[in-house]
């Protein structure tokens, strides 16, 4: 029961205009390399890491921890994108991770049925493997 509890507390994730949110039990900077090390393993491409709050501190502001890790496959993101050349607009995929209000890491990234419906595709097979995939990579990444 306790396990289960526990699975639920940082696997829980809330569906908010298919944004979906996790709880991660590791920092930020872990949970980074959680995701980085997945990829790597799966053979994605890693475009780049973003850190909003080293960028924020260039300009004397403040803000918790947060990074986007900016990531894809072009063999699919092309098919997409021959589909629907606007659907660059959110290709290649991110996913976000931060510290909340309340000091919590969370991760969260758009569901790919997100980019389906915003980009009227057409390829469910396609579509289903990359929200599986990103359920997957973010699943390991914070347990």
């Amino acid at each position: 029961m306790k396990k289960i509890v526990l699975i639920t507390l940082f696997v829980s994730s809330m569906f908010a205009n298919d944004i979906i949110i996790k709880q991660s039990s590791y920092s930020v900077d872990k949970t980074m390399q959680n995701i980085k090390d997945i990829l790597n393993a799966k053979g994605l491409n890693i475009f780049a890491v973003i850190d909003h709050q080293k960028n924020a501190k260039n300009i004397d502001m403040n803000m918790n921890e947060s990074k986007v890790i900016i990531f894809g496959n072009p063999k699919v993101g092309t098919k997409f994108m021959n589909e629907n050349m606007a659907s660059g607009l959110d290709l290649p995929l991110k996913i976000i991770i931060y510290k909340d209000k309340d000091s919590k890491v969370k991760l969260a990234y758009r569901d790919g049925t997100w980019l389906k419906k915003e980009h009227g595709l057409s390829s469910n097979k396609l579509i289903n493997k990359v929200s599986n995939a990103l359920n997957n990579i973010t699943n390991k990444a914070i347990k």
